[in-house]
């Protein structure tokens, strides 16, 4: 079975729907949730920055990374997004068998 990952994606508030429909209706993921607000504190550009954004939980597999990012590349508006990924370990193994067949 191929590796089940979990990525987290942060996107400006008013892109995280259309960023999650692209994702799989592209088949890049099984499921994306949003978690429709987050509060992120970060550095960019040699100061703090503070930003209310929206927290893409995107449920994928390692064959796909390469695959979600190039569309990322493509469709979000950060010149540098966040995409950190994580292989699933255990879990809900029906749950984990959705998620590699959801994906193309």
């Amino acid at each position: 079975m191929p590796t089940p990952m979990l990525c987290l994606v942060t996107t400006p508030r008013a892109d995280a729907a259309r960023i999650a429909d692209a994702i799989v209706t592209a088949r890049e993921a099984a499921c994306v949730n949003i978690v429709p607000t987050v509060d992120s504190v970060y550095w960019w550009e040699g100061k703090v920055e503070r930003d209310e954004e929206a927290l893409l939980v995107v449920k994928t597999t390692e064959e796909r990374l390469d695959s979600l990012r190039t569309l990322l590349d493509e469709i979000h508006p950060y010149d540098v997004f966040e995409l950190v990924a994580t292989a699933i370990d255990a879990g809900n193994d029906a749950y984990l068998r959705w998620i590699t067949a959801s994906v193309r």
